[in-house]
């Protein structure tokens, strides 16, 4: 299943960073040009490309995207042929997620707190990140990679689906709270 998980969440991450690419070079080459994904003042991909944590390391971030996605989308491809990794592998790769996911979340914090907008394609790359996150640290827990295994290791394997939806239950909250005065103008 993580196999799965690694191409279809890297597939997605990659669409989603690669339209990001488009428009950023759409915006680059056209100081006048309104991205696609312009749909109100809260939904606006314009608004965070435009701010400095869409570059946050001096290039924009779409293009760790494009890296960090197709790497994970051959990490998946090769599992689905028969790699078996050891376990050093898994436990980069937990490391590599784990950096997404900090990432991921101060983007998340980074739009709803400072920039004021949501960007569609930031937030497929956020379900993306969290997803194989999620399912790559159920995958070392249940095999051991990690040197943790018990019941609760165990347990949180068991009830996989639980913990994933706190994590979007969570986000969907601050989403609601952080923007209440707009949504609240659409009922």
């Amino acid at each position: 299943m993580v196999a799965w998980l690694c191409v279809l969440g890297g597939v997605a991450g990659l669409v989603s960073a690669f339209a990001l690419t488009l428009e950023k070079i759409a915006t680059i080459s056209n100081p006048g040009y309104q991205p696609s994904c312009n749909l109100n003042p809260i939904i606006s991909c314009g608004s965070v490309m435009k701010s400095w944590q869409g570059s946050t390391f001096g290039f924009p971030n779409p293009l760790i995207g494009l890296v960090a996605y197709g790497a994970l989308i051959t990490i998946g491809v090769a599992l689905l042929a028969g790699f078996r990794p050891p376990r050093w592998f898994w436990v980069g790769l937990q490391v590599g997620t784990g950096l997404g996911l900090l990432f991921v979340f101060w983007l998340i914090y980074s739009s709803l707190y400072s920039i004021s907008a949501l960007c569609p394609y930031c937030m497929v790359v956020w379900v993306a990140t969290i997803v194989v996150f999620w399912y790559v640290t159920m995958h070392n827990l249940e095999r051991g990679h990690l040197g943790v295994n018990g019941p609760a290791a165990q347990g949180l394997a068991r009830f996989h689906s639980l913990g994933l939806a706190v994590f979007f239950l969570v986000i969907i909250g601050f989403i609601l709270q952080a923007f209440w005065m707009f949504w609240s103008t659409l009922l």
